[in-house]
């Protein structure tokens, strides 16, 4: 049968692509491998083979990105990716958002950045080209095999982006589509005129962080994928050490990229999630930082290799584990295990079972390249084989077994690894730099893991059929542990760089941190006297850590900057490790501050008490109702809800609040929106909007709002005849007639010149009270009411309208209800110093690009 208007070409160039980028890749893979072994006169050859079919691979990449964004710019809503992630009023500047939005424009956007790597790899590593692009490019086969979409032997293999919407399922979906369809019948030839928009993006998404924040992100991980590579090369070539130098850089450029894309998207939670700050625990944030933690220590650890010969084995662990939780954290966040846990997971699309694949493969060639004979590679090859096809049949009858066939792999590699990786049998003395980075990056990785057993808690219930569950306060869970890491890392991150390698003698570090030392006592000690560091939520032994936290992170800040002089004599181009370290010590003394000195300004000093439903995270008292239009005080400030306004076409109200401060000559208004979130989830959804100072930031969200409807008001206009100069009385008082007036040029769009407009201008005066005045407008043309304004005057419930004006006078209508009300409720918090996170995040990647450019250049 064919169908009325559709656009078939760009899906099916867009799947011929993708099965293109599959097999290029699995070639690429096997040539590349071929060629880590081949002799001489062959190696060119197949090292040939592989870069063309790596070429091929990321212009397929290219083709697929653009089949699916002319897909979405042109709303083909025939496709189930269009329909379901845009609508016609979507914005331009959001297309982008809608293409990563699903699992598998994200997955094509991962894929991207591999082949954008691999082509640096291929023109910068002519070295270590053969068996890093061998790992990348099987990396790239598994993610091609995510959006294949195909079956094999009844198994579905991936889901493909470009499934037209009436082979997906979802015309059964009626209500949801606006459309009326007889699913018991065959699919209409017209279907498509009967669909007559798409479900949209969601309106959380809807924001520029969410156009920027995705692909560094995805940048981000898919450079934790080269120093894997390059960890797994050395093992793989018997190169053990050679390695370390190339692969520096590469993670200096992920620890960057990754740390980057994560703090964008704890900004963009900031603006536009209504949890009330940029972090909050939830299980994705926590899966894309694990990684990140663990890179770090893994950086560390290759730095001391590099300067003592100490630590390869713990930097080949680091490494591996690196990349193999950014795999977990995929197979977190596209899985749906996290969907009742997450305020941005994705929906389960029946890839669990690939995904686990994907995971065990990865474990198991860490094993492989551990293996030191070939022997143990083919029976560990076999092994793999065989634990991936009882994943598939057993897991769902022995609970927990694809985590025991993961940690079996793990400690596979962790016993291979120590018989192939030698070790320096010296001591290492506790007055090295050497041995105190290694215990912070020991601590900084456990953290991690801390981390990681709490994020992972939904997958334990669905492997082990278990219940277990966090803490009644989630948020407090992690931070009564992570304070005190804060503390100690702080103090490491302080005192370690004024260390030597080998040994330190006492006189030389007391000459070199003495006078950092102690300014930091002093700055460190007026914060906790003047600074009314009082958070007592959770008792005096936490608030205790919190001091702790916070003279470490300063100690940290201040030794760091002042090392730039003292370790670097100001040479800031060779600065990059003390200029990270400020900016990551900076960033937790921001975090530490802005979280304890959190101040809720919305306090509910109105006495309209709003209640928020069972299992809401709102408190009553403190949400501040406001009624439209009359002031209300909060905290410094006098408050108004002013006004409001809808999208045109959305079900989204955006809201005008006005703050003036007593103490201060100053006003601004901010405009917070909301919005019943029509994407799926139910309950009241919020865009914060805040006022940024130097020191602190304003921060709110709507809470619930009323508006009330035609539905809900019963009362009536009621017309009045009337000219200027004449009384209308209403029940609590009258109403007079000042000024009317024609016009015929009003700034009003689509205003003709043949259209006329009439203005009114109305004095209420209540009895006894105070007066009010109405401003009404009419707009005429060809005999006809073009347009009429209302104005409510909130505090008599009086709404007045202008209904006809000519030269003998004007209708008023007036009309008295109970409805009127409007009002709202608005959280408010103040977060001081908040600037210091965003700071801190800034220097943290300025110092990492410039480690990396000054390792490149060493190179």
């Amino acid at each position: 049968m064919e169908y009325i208007g559709e656009h078939l070409l760009p899906g099916q160039a867009g799947h011929f692509f993708i099965l293109v980028s599959l097999v290029a890749s699995l070639v690429a893979a096997f040539a590349y491998f071929k060629a880590v072994h081949a002799a001489p006169e062959e190696k060119s050859g197949w090292l040939k083979l592989g870069r063309w079919a790596f070429y091929t691979e990321a212009v397929a990449i290219l083709a697929i990105f653009a089949a699916l964004f002319h897909i979405l710019y042109h709303h083909l809503f025939e496709y189930k990716y269009a329909w379901q992630h845009t609508s016609l009023s979507l914005e331009f500047k959001y297309i982008m958002s809608a293409f990563w939005e699903g699992q598998e424009g994200s997955t094509l956007l991962w894929a991207f950045w591999h082949c954008v790597l691999g082509l640096i790899v291929i023109k910068r590593e002519k070295q270590w080209e053969a068996p890093v692009m061998s790992i990348l490019s099987f990396a790239q086969f598994f993610l091609a095999t995510m959006v294949v979409g195909i079956y094999v032997f009844g198994v579905k293999i991936g889901s493909n982006p470009f499934i037209l919407l009436r082979d997906s399922g979802l015309l059964d979906e009626a209500p949801a589509m606006h459309v009326d369809f007889d699913v018991t019948k065959p699919i209409r030839p017209d279907y498509l005129s009967m669909i007559t928009d798409g479900n949209d993006l969601n309106p959380l998404l809807q924001n520029y962080w969410m156009v920027i924040h995705p692909p560094v992100l995805f940048l981000g991980f898919a450079s934790t994928l080269i120093p894997f590579a390059f960890a797994m090369a050395g093992l793989w070539t018997r190169d053990i050490k050679g390695w370390v130098s190339r692969a520096i850089p590469w993670t200096l450029f992920s620890i960057a990229f990754l740390g980057l894309g994560i703090m964008m998207g704890a900004k963009w939670a900031y603006e536009s999630l209504n949890f009330g700050g940029y972090w909050a625990w939830d299980p994705v944030e926590n899966a894309s930082l694990v990684p990140w933690m663990i890179m770090v220590s893994g950086l560390h650890t290759l730095l001391i290799y590099k300067h003592t010969g100490y630590s390869l084995r713990s930097s080949f662990i680091f490494l591996a584990l690196s990349f193999l939780f950014i795999i977990y954290s995929t197979f977190l966040t596209k899985s749906g295990v996290l969907g009742d846990s997450s305020v941005h997971a994705f929906a389960d699309i029946g890839m669990n079972g690939q995904l686990f694949l994907f995971l065990i493969v990865f474990v198991w060639i860490t094993a492989f390249f551990a293996a030191t004979t070939n022997k143990q590679r083919l029976i560990i090859t076999g092994v793999t084989a065989a634990l991936s096809l009882a994943t598939y049949f057993l897991a769902e009858y022995i609970p927990g077994f694809p985590l025991y066939v993961i940690l079996s792999g793990i400690i596979t590699f962790i016993v291979l690894l120590n018989k192939q990786v030698p070790t320096v049998a010296k001591e290492e003395s506790v007055s090295s730099r050497e041995f105190w980075m290694f215990i912070g990056s020991i601590i900084f990785f456990l953290s991690a893991i801390i981390i990681i057993f709490q994020t992972s808690l939904p997958v334990f219930n669905k492997l082990f059929n278990a219940n277990a569950a966090p803490g009644e306060n989630d948020e407090f869970h992690y931070n009564k542990i992570q304070v005190l890491v804060a503390f100690v890392i702080g103090i490491l991150t302080a005192i370690t760089q004024y260390l030597k390698y080998k040994s330190t003698s006492g006189k030389f570090l007391i000459k070199k941190i003495g006078i950092p030392t102690l300014i930091s006592a002093i700055v460190a000690g007026l914060i906790l006297a003047f600074g009314n560091i009082n958070y007592d939520k959770h008792g005096m032994g936490f608030l205790i850590n919190i001091w702790l936290a916070l003279v470490a992170t300063v100690y940290a800040t201040i030794a760091n900057a002042a090392y730039i002089w003292v370790g670097f004599k100001g040479n800031l181009k060779n600065s990059g490790g003390a200029v990270a370290h400020f900016g990551f010590a900076l960033m937790l003394v921001g975090m530490i501050i802005s979280s304890s000195k959190k101040e809720i300004l919305s306090w509910n000093t109105s006495g309209i008490a709003v209640p928020f439903g069972e299992g809401s995270k709102e408190k009553t008292g403190e949400n501040l109702t406001l009624v439209k239009g009359i002031p209300m005080q909060m905290g410094d400030y006098m408050v108004t809800y002013v006004g409001d306004s809808s999208h045109p076409k959305k079900q989204q109200t955006f809201f005008k609040i006005h703050f003036k401060s007593k103490k201060h000559n100053e006003e601004f208004t901010l405009l917070p929106n909301a919005f019943v979130n029509y994407k799926g989830n139910e309950g009241l959804m919020a865009n914060p909007s805040s006022k940024h100072y130097w020191n602190h930031d304003v921060f709110t969200y709507v809470s619930s709002f009323y508006k009330p409807n035609e539905l809900d008001d019963t009362a009536s206009f009621r017309p009045h005849r009337v000219t200027v100069g004449d009384t209308v009385f209403y029940s609590r008082g009258y109403m007079l007639i000042e000024k009317v007036a024609a016009k015929d040029n009003l700034p009003v769009e689509g205003f003709a010149k043949t259209d006329t407009g009439y203005t009114a201008t109305v004095k209420v005066q209540e009895l006894n009270g105070p007066s009010y005045q109405a401003d009404l407008l009419l707009i005429k043309g060809g005999g006809q009411v073009l347009f009429q304004s209302q104005d409510t005057i909130m505090a008599q419930s009086l709404v007045l309208q202008l209904n006809d004006a000519d030269q003998n006078g004007i209708t008023v209508g007036v009309k008295e209800s109970s409805s009127v009300l409007e009002y709202l409720t608005l959280k408010a918090y103040k977060f001081p110093y908040i600037n210091l996170v965003w700071a801190g995040v800034i220097f943290l990647v300025i110092g990492c690009v410039m480690a990396m450019a000054r390792r490149i250049r060493l190179g």
